[in-house]
């Protein structure tokens, strides 16, 4: 006798874990990033409607200010260290693109105790979720 109901298949996925609050803040912060790139808000206008997000209360409300007040301060610095290894001008990278290069060089520059290679690793899982 077949359990499973006609909607559920074999071949279903399992559910995804539950996503950390460093991830929801990395998420986040790229959402600034990118309201910021496309509407020109400043810093504490994204960070005012960001905040009144349904489910910010899960991120880690540090690291996502850290993360967006940084790439904000040092974004033209962030910018000329990334220039070197890409095939087109930074300007021409679409906002998804060039937020989550400049998360992951702010936070390889900045946080030194946060493993490259899970910085690395979340700038993946951001490409694959936004990109």
């Amino acid at each position: 006798m077949n359990t499973k109901s006609p909607n559920q298949t074999e071949d279903a996925a399992p559910p995804a874990p539950p996503k950390s609050p460093r991830r929801r803040a990395r998420e986040f912060a790229l959402q600034g990033l990118y309201q910021w790139r496309l509407s020109g808000n400043d810093e504490a206008a994204i960070e005012a409607h960001l905040y009144d997000s349904e489910d910010f209360g899960k991120a880690d409300r540090a690291l996502f200010t850290r993360l967006l007040r940084g790439v904000l301060a040092q974004n033209t610095a962030l910018q000329e260290h990334l220039q070197p290894c890409l095939d087109r001008p930074f300007a021409e990278l679409s906002p998804v693109e060039s937020g989550i290069l400049l998360l992951g060089a702010d936070e390889l520059i900045n946080d030194p105790q946060t493993p490259y290679r899970v910085i690395i690793n979340e700038a993946i899982e951001l490409t694959k979720e936004f990109g």
